[in-house]
């Protein structure tokens, strides 16, 4: 009995931490979504962050897009060409774009950046007792902090992704016309004629759930960071990690919804 309590205590004290972690950001999140639709709004932090999280983001995003679908024509080209299906590049490069890629390399990218940039911020924050100084000034936290971030991250993503699927695709074209070979006129018609609007709108739907999940763990671990250079260091870094996993979890449910047969 002393063997399998040794053997199971560490599974069950992992399980119920991982339990309790979920609990709290269930709690968290809850609360982020009641805040966003109750007043006061602050018109101006949204605005800040909305340039911080969607503009300065483009650079990273475009440059992703345009290499990955650029990437992902020559391997469409190459693989094809032993079935003689050289052909179904275009609109391949375009669905793979807006459905998969756009939406989750882009999610990702923004994570690395923004979920770990406001993880550092609020962590900062909270070990100078700036948070402790806005509860003293009447100012909630969550609304002042948690609620522009979340809320310019879910509108932001969307613009994003969309910039990003026209770059990608743009990226395969100039491959397929320059590299490839392909007649340029029957690349974008091909490209036209397969893309579906669903196809589109599901993209886009997955990046506003991505860039909402992309700005709560940056909230969620930046409050609850520990004390310390430490603490806010492993904020940063857990922020990104469960970030990053949580939009390739959420994909494969989304994609599940949106697409099972």
């Amino acid at each position: 009995m002393g063997l399998i309590s040794a053997f199971l205590a560490p599974i069950g004290h992992s399980t119920l931490a991982l339990l309790a972690a979920i609990g709290r950001v269930t709690i968290f999140t809850g609360k982020s979504i009641s805040h966003i639709v109750r007043p006061p709004f602050y018109l101006r932090e949204f605005l800040s962050q909305l340039l911080h999280i969607g503009y300065f983001s483009l650079p990273v995003v475009g440059l992703t897009a345009v290499f990955t679908g650029a990437a992902l024509a020559l391997q469409i080209f190459e693989g094809g060409a032993r079935f003689n299906a050289e052909s179904v590049v275009p609109s391949i490069v375009a669905i793979g774009m807006v459905r998969e890629l756009g939406p989750v390399l882009g999610g990702l990218m923004v994570a690395g950046r923004v979920a770990s940039s406001v993880a550092a911020e609020l962590g900062t924050m909270k070990v100078t007792e700036q948070i402790d100084a806005l509860v003293t000034l009447s100012t909630n936290p969550m609304k002042y902090l948690t609620v522009p971030r979340v809320l310019a991250a879910t509108l932001a993503m969307p613009i994003l992704v969309a910039v990003g699927d026209a770059i990608g695709i743009m990226g395969g074209w100039l491959v397929g016309i320059t590299k490839l070979g392909l007649n340029s006129g029957a690349y974008l018609k091909n490209t036209v004629d397969f893309l579906e609007s669903w196809d589109v709108t599901s993209g886009l739907l997955k990046a506003a759930v991505f860039g909402f999940i992309v700005a709560l763990m940056g909230c969620y671990h930046g409050m609850n960071s520990g004390r310390g250079a430490q603490g806010v260091g492993r904020a940063t870094t857990n922020a990104v990690v469960s970030a990053s996993v949580m939009i390739l979890t959420a994909n494969y449910i989304l994609t599940t919804l949106f697409f099972s047969s």
